[in-house]
């Protein structure tokens, strides 16, 4: 699949949020619909993306857990020459969530890519021997700085900046003993957004966001695309459906309705497109011809599926 050196394409491997969708074990109101096959839903692996500007070399951001069936459904990052071979050439971590880091440990037959991510996410990959199967000599380890533009991979550059969130779940207990609280909305190396600009063009990926900033929605102003954090329907969605007992906001994610959710908070943004991203297997907008699916698209939304394309 060649494309000329200008052209920017974007593929969204995964979109779905934390478990997937259906989660393996959930029978919500939605999860339902898939275990019955019900063509209104499609299934849904968790969020990641790849980019590339030439057709030839391509970067991941994030690595989820299904990165190899994601890879495998993707015959632009199929092996294409010799006995080992892979278009894949950088992978960008977002954070440190067990979705966007589990995949590393599928990439582990001594195949040279850099694995760039803020300083504090390479710590926490640091502190788990699992993650030493990515054999420093062959997989490097570039920190990258907030506030720092550098080459993804050849002809795309990325800007990385923090956006309101929190700490991985897993690391929750220890922020508490260490600070007696847990701040759901800090912005640092914890959660970051990721400008993406090839050709002239410019994308924003954004799979996790506690809150709307005004030094955000400035940022977001003028691009061709915005991916969005799409977690959540409504803040209270999860006790609603009975499946858990975190509102949205405590999780770290805004919702998409509400007079604070994501539709209203940048509504008057001009944007070329918005698509939501990272969609919990609650979420209603799952579902084609949903009421909650038709005020979205209504509102100039669209809903990611595995699979989908940008072409600028």
């Amino acid at each position: 699949m060649e494309t000329s050196p200008s052209h920017f394409k974007l593929v969204i491997l995964g979109s779905a949020a934390g478990g997937g969708f259906p989660q393996w074990n959930c029978r919500c109101a939605v999860c339902s619909l898939a275990w019955a096959n019900d063509p209104r839903v499609k299934r849904r692996s968790q969020a990641s993306i790849a980019v590339s500007a030439n057709g030839a070399d391509w970067a991941l951001v994030n690595c989820a857990p299904e990165i190899l069936s994601q890879l495998q459904a993707t015959p632009a990052l199929h092996p294409r020459h010799g006995l080992r071979h892979s278009p894949l050439t950088s992978v960008l971590l977002t954070n440190a969530d067990i979705d966007h880091v589990a995949g590393l440990l599928s990439l582990r037959e001594a195949q040279p890519f850099t694995l760039m991510a803020t300083p504090g996410v390479h710590d926490v990959l640091a502190g788990s021997s699992a993650f030493d199967v990515l054999a420093p000599e062959v997989v490097e380890r570039r920190p990258v700085e907030l506030g720092s533009s550098f080459e993804l991979v050849a002809g795309v550059r990325a800007t990385i900046f923090p956006v309101p969130g929190k700490i991985a779940l897993y690391l929750e207990a220890r922020e508490q003993a260490e600070k007696g609280s847990l701040t759901t909305d800090m912005e640092g190396e914890q959660t970051i957004g990721v400008e993406l600009t090839a050709g002239g063009r410019r994308i924003l990926y954004i799979p996790g966001c506690a809150t709307m900033t005004d030094s955000l929605r400035a940022r977001l102003e003028g691009a061709d695309a915005v991916l969005f954090d799409g977690t959540l329907w409504r803040d209270d969605e999860m006790i609603r459906a009975g499946v858990g007992t975190k509102t949205g906001a405590r999780m770290g994610h805004m919702s998409m309705s509400g007079e604070r959710g994501s539709i209203e908070a940048l509504r008057n943004v001009n944007v070329g497109r918005k698509i939501y991203v990272h969609i919990n297997n609650t979420n209603p907008v799952l579902v084609d011809g949903s009421e909650e699916r038709i005020t979205a698209n209504k509102a100039g939304w669209e809903i990611a599926q595995d699979g989908m394309e940008i072409a600028l």
